[in-house]
């Protein structure tokens, strides 16, 4: 059973999204998507990040970003996170608090792109936009093997997706990525699509259906770079998957993982029981979010260093 303060905000969360609905459907008359996001960001906002940390704005190779950086720096690697929000919404303001906990955690810088949103700039603008982020960290000098990747939802699946660009096109490829609640399938075929519908708070494979047409535009739900339990995934480096027991996405989270295995990728699942789609935003008054936060922390940690042998 969530606390009452968690279900409030699933609450004021849903109320906000629900707006989408008529926008991704095209009748704009009682809402627009910019307004949604404009509500979404300043919802997200009231989860604070930690107060020993601080927030930069910074150009990374063309894409917007923010650094955020904690006092007690422990290393010089560094944390990408990419931010979910369907494709649609969201902004690395309103994941200060998620990237707060990892640098705090980790010691370690985390950089948050701000990556193109469809229906604007439907797929495959917000992967190229990541990838792009991920390549100038690169040229600044960090190496590879001193990056993790991490994001949740959207940016979950885009952990892996980007991996899998940065190898196509000869890029060295990061320690490791933690992929928290993967939107990993957008043909929505797993058994979780059913069976979890109404008990996952967080979303619903309607609400997903729309935002998968709104977000692929001519593209088909299988290609490999919108769904990787599709994609390519030899060759990748340790990957931590993190997904909730009552989430609609639970099927084809596990479905990645099988498929990263299969294809000789060192992978860790963790299923929560109980818990619903990216949990981890809600660290402040959720214990199995801060919970979760930190095991992926450690995780992050011992990828770095492996890699560093």
């Amino acid at each position: 059973m969530l606390n009452q303060k968690t279900q409030a905000a699933l609450a004021e969360s849903n109320q906000i999204l629900s707006a989408l609905g008529p926008v991704l459907r095209g009748d704009n008359s009682a809402s627009n998507i910019h307004q949604v996001r404009a509500a979404y960001n300043a919802m997200q906002a009231k989860q604070p990040h930690p107060e020993d940390v601080s927030l930069t704005s910074v150009d990374m190779g063309g894409v917007p970003g923010l650094l955020i950086t904690p006092d007690e720096l422990k290393t010089d690697a560094v944390v990408m996170y990419i931010h979910g929000g369907g494709y649609l919404v969201g902004s690395p303001e309103g994941y200060a608090g998620i990237g707060g906990n990892y640098a705090k955690l980790v010691g370690a810088r985390v950089y948050l792109p701000d990556y193109r949103l469809a229906p604007e700039h439907p797929f495959p603008a917000p992967i190229d936009d990541v990838l792009r982020a991920y390549e100038w960290l690169l040229e600044q000098g960090i190496a590879g093997k001193s990056i993790v990747l991490a994001g949740e939802s959207a940016g979950g699946a885009m952990v892996v997706s980007v991996m899998v660009a940065a190898r196509n096109k000869g890029l060295a490829l990061p320690a490791g990525g933690v992929a928290i609640s993967p939107w990993a399938n957008l043909e929505h075929t797993g058994a979780s699509m059913f069976n979890r519908d109404g008990y996952d708070p967080a979303c619903s494979r309607e609400s997903l259906n729309l935002l998968a047409r709104s977000f692929l535009g001519e593209a088909l739900p299988n290609h490999p770079m919108a769904s990787p339990v599709f994609a390519d995934v030899t060759e990748l480096p340790p990957i931590m998957i993190q997904i909730g027991e009552n989430e609609v996405m639970l099927s084809d989270a596990m479905r990645l993982a099988t498929h990263l295995g299969d294809h000789r990728v060192r992978v860790t699942l963790e299923v929560w029981p109980g818990m619903f789609h990216a949990w981890h935003f809600y660290a402040t008054i959720l214990p199995e979010a801060m919970q979760a936060i930190t095991n992926s922390a450690r995780f992050i940690e011992q990828v770095l260093q492996d890699a560093a042998h």
